[in-house]
């Protein structure tokens, strides 16, 4: 079993950023594919970004736009999305996610966070 735990979501106005760590347990770590997703009110779950076992490739949802940079610190068993130029529409609950594959699809991932949610004020 790995338990992930998110925080870093608030408040924030249009234009800001915010930095959402992961801290992962249980299991070791650096294994893992590690993803962020995030779910709007009333949609759908969607992959936001993901980050391979040792950091060294991610891949984007076309919505970051630039916006966002995925990481990982596995020493301190850490995924980090760091969020900038902020926007209503990025408003959602995030939530990271670990799984062995690299794979943007969510049901490939077995092991998810309980979620933190962002809310970006116009």
């Amino acid at each position: 079993q790995v338990q992930l735990v998110e925080s870093g979501g608030g408040l924030v106005q249009a234009g800001g950023s915010l930095r959402l760590s992961c801290v992962a347990s249980g299991r070791t770590f650096r294994p893992y594919v590690m993803g962020w997703f995030r779910q709007a009110p009333g949609k759908e779950r969607e992959f936001v970004a993901i980050i391979d076992q040792n950091g060294g490739s991610t891949r984007y949802a076309d919505f970051v736009k630039g916006r966002f940079t995925i990481s990982r610190d596995n020493a301190k068993n850490t995924v980090y999305l760091q969020m900038n130029s902020l926007a209503p529409e990025y408003t959602a609950v995030y939530s990271c996610a670990a799984n062995l594959l690299w794979t943007s699809s969510a049901r490939a991932y077995g092991y998810w966070g309980q979620g933190t949610t962002v809310t970006v004020s116009s």
